[in-house]
């Protein structure tokens, strides 16, 4: 059978599909039909990390978003090694470095084996360059997504400042 028909027949794999199921449960690509995620997916960097191995430094130039396939992440607060969340399967991190390259506000660490997608930022501003359209449509939720976590953050600094008050 040529190579033609073996594409156009192709099954996805377990893997393709679970990284597919996964990536609808992102609200970045929220919205998005499978044929969107597919280019997507075609984008994403898979890698492994060892348990306690460094995903990123704290004050790192921000690279990419970071997806978990599989696995624990902790994100920890330099230089007093406080564990601000833990993060599990679905769960995402980094993606404001998909904006800018500021520097990274944490330090995050494999808890677990754990395995990994990236989204890094030059991927996504070549797919907004080839596809406008399906580049404004995660640019949205992106910022959907920021302003969401901003809220929260928000709501907990008042819980907090509320607390210390005589």
């Amino acid at each position: 059978m040529s190579d033609l028909w073996i594409n156009i027949f192709r099954h996805r794999t377990d893997e393709e599909d679970t990284i597919m199921k996964l990536m609808m449960k992102i609200p970045i690509f929220d919205g998005l039909n499978s044929r969107e995620l597919a280019q997507i997916e075609r984008i994403l960097h898979q890698r492994d990390f060892v348990k306690d191995e460094v995903i990123f430094f704290q004050g790192d130039p921000g690279l990419g978003m970071y997806i978990i396939v599989n696995g624990d992440i902790d994100i920890i607060s330099e230089p007093e090694k406080h564990v601000l969340a833990e993060l599990h399967v679905g769960d995402f991190l980094g993606e404001l470095s998909l904006l800018d390259e500021s520097p990274r506000t944490a330090t995050a660490v494999a808890k677990t084996p754990s395995r990994l997608l990236c989204l890094f930022q030059s991927d996504l501003y070549d797919l907004i360059d080839r596809n406008p359209r399906l580049g404004v449509k995660i640019m949205v939720q992106l910022a959907r997504t920021i302003g969401a976590r901003l809220k929260k953050t928000n709501e907990h600094v008042n819980e907090i400042k509320r607390g210390l008050k005589p």
